[in-house]
């Protein structure tokens, strides 16, 4: 009964941190923001005001698929993003910048999470093979190295914290400062940004539960030899 409980609950955070998200977007993406500004717009005036004149706005494909891309100095927004003018978007946009400040000031973790990321998808493909056959051919040896690999995922997730917290910082005081957000507005603007968050709260916790449990099972597993 207990392995279900657990189960679901890796399961079901996720699901929940995702739903929140979601819904904290679709509410607040129905609210327009005072300076009426669209997300294209609010990235280009905060880029501008840092002195990052170099980086492009660029519109991409699919829902809430905002991301910074360090490597050709790119903050691209969902479609609803880019053209919106509403807090929400004005808050993933800001967010988003707030990357690629980080990025311009050599931020120590984003760097450190840079660096991580070969190890991280090569911990991510293999893992769960050294795992599986450890478990089910019974060699600790095996287990071991599922649970190494795993454990750089594990520190990856960790490290993604205090990127994303920071550079959600780093959006409220561009916002306000640059007049794009009223102080009325703070409140429904890191409304979206903390339930943006919750997302990699909730895969770090899950991925931290997972390895504890594999860790006490090459405990017992050595223990029973």
């Amino acid at each position: 009964m207990s392995i279900l409980i657990y189960f679901a609950i890796l399961i079901l955070v996720p699901i929940w941190a995702q739903m929140r998200v979601k819904s904290a977007f679709k509410k607040y993406s129905q609210v327009p923001s005072s300076s009426r500004m669209r997300g294209a717009e609010v990235a280009r005036k905060i880029l501008d005001d840092n002195g990052l004149y170099h980086v492009g706005v660029e519109e991409t494909r699919g829902v809430l698929s905002d991301h910074y891309d360090p490597r050709s100095k790119t903050v691209r927004l969902s479609s609803d993003n880019y053209h919106g003018h509403s807090v929400a978007a004005a808050a993933i946009a800001s967010h988003e910048v707030g990357h690629a400040i980080q990025d311009q000031e050599d931020y120590s973790f984003l760097r450190f999470r840079h660096a991580l990321v070969p190890v991280a998808n090569l911990g991510s493909n293999f893992s769960w093979i050294f795992i599986l056959i450890g478990i089910f051919a019974q060699m600790s040896n095996m287990l071991l190295l599922g649970i190494i690999f795993m454990a750089a995922g594990v520190v990856f997730q960790l490290v993604t914290l205090p990127v994303e917290f920071n550079a959600s910082n780093r959006a409220m005081e561009q916002v306000v400062s640059a007049g794009i957000i009223r102080n009325d507005e703070e409140r429904e603007t890191k409304k979206v940004l903390d339930a943006a968050a919750l997302t990699y709260v909730a895969a770090a916790a899950v991925a931290v539960m997972e390895l504890v449990r594999l860790v006490l099972i090459y405990t017992g597993m050595n223990n029973d030899d």
